[in-house]
């Protein structure tokens, strides 16, 4: 039995499990999120040209991931060794700040791309001129400013203390300073988590609908009406998986403690707690899914990079300016000879191109 949220606690809590299973589940967040958030920027800051919203939606979304997956391998260490933090105060509160910041940053942004596809799905021609690239730069910035300053109190609250020979970094605060924490919690719960899912589950409710009224079919493509329910699939499925049972469990974790219940009590939804926390951590590598299914840009360019598609336009480009050096020749040698057929050769090719 192991006393590590809080070495002043009359209860101790029996969390041998999280030796085990944060430090691999955290390390396999790191691994996956790492090559898909590092591919994914890759793709955005190189291989797409111009970016449209949900393109900048994305890629901050994709940067918060990756704040947060540089801070895991201290976490990975700090579990493994059983609960011994030897990086200092600063870096505690630094992780903890990452990890609430990714977190609601997370959701936001995914907000966000629900809200755009909603506008474009249900009001195609009034959003116009709300869906454009500038907007979704300052609607980002906002995003990160809101997010990072709700968030700043964690840096306060967050704090380390000394249980026997370990540090520990808590996930909470001091005992002294718990039930500010709880009140807090709760605002984040209610104004980061709550209305961006009540909003979303609207906007999915009513984005169906349209889908599926017959008068849709004729203004919506199949490819566009499958490329938006795979979207509302996967941000459901990111919300209900990653988001959903992490704050449910903590939210009933902090209001048991407040209350004081009994130790079994507490120590069944403090193991509850956390095991939904690497859930929670999990979004990082479920995000890029999004982009490949959801964005039509990102899974043509990841598709452009095999070996195959590199040949097929090699050969493609050296079709197309042979045809063209034909015309040239023709048109120089004979201005008065039939139209060669070779122009619409090159319309053919170039049409396979766009």
């Amino acid at each position: 039995m192991n006393n590590t949220e809080n070495s002043t606690y009359r209860c101790k809590f029996d969390e041998d499990f999280k030796y085990v299973l944060l430090p691999v589940s955290y390390g396999i967040v790191f691994c996956v999120g790492l090559i898909l958030n590092v591919s994914a920027l890759y793709i955005f800051l190189f291989r797409i040209r111009p970016w449209n919203a949900s393109t900048t939606y994305m890629f901050n979304l994709a940067i918060s991931d990756m704040l947060y997956i540089i801070s895991l391998p201290l976490l990975v260490y700090y579990y493994s060794q059983g609960d011994n933090w030897p990086f200092g105060v600063a870096l505690c509160k630094i992780v903890k700040f990452l990890f609430y910041t990714n977190l609601y940053c997370s959701i936001f942004f995914l907000l966000c791309i629900s809200i755009h596809r909603f506008l474009g799905i249900c009001y195609p021609m009034k959003s116009l001129g709300w869906l454009k690239v500038r907007n979704a730069r300052i609607i980002s910035v906002i995003v990160w400013v809101v997010v990072a300053s709700f968030q700043s109190p964690v840096l306060y609250f967050v704090t380390t203390s000394t249980n026997g020979e370990n540090t520990i970094c808590h996930d909470t605060s001091s005992p002294d300073l718990f039930d500010t924490f709880v009140v807090y919690s709760s605002v984040n719960l209610a104004l980061l988590f709550c209305v961006p899912f009540v909003i979303i589950i609207v906007c999915y409710v009513l984005m169906t609908r349209a889908l599926l009224r017959p008068s849709a079919a004729s203004s919506q493509t199949s490819n566009s009406r499958m490329k938006s329910i795979k979207m509302i699939i996967i941000v459901l499925f990111v919300f209900i998986i990653c988001f959903l049972p992490f704050h449910v469990n903590r939210t009933l974790y902090y209001y048991f403690r407040k209350l004081d219940l009994d130790c079994f009590t507490l120590n069944a939804i403090n193991m509850a707690y956390k095991v939904t926390r690497p859930l929670a951590s999990a979004n990082s590598c479920f995000d890029p899914i999004l982009y490949f299914l959801a964005g039509p840009n990102i899974r043509r360019n990841i598709t452009l990079r095999t070996g195959i598609t590199k040949v097929k336009n090699k050969f493609t480009s050296y079709v197309k300016e042979n045809n063209w050096s034909s015309v040239t020749n023709g048109s120089v040698g004979d201005n008065t000879s039939n139209p060669s057929p070779c122009p619409t050769v090159i319309t053919e090719v170039n049409a396979t191109k766009l």
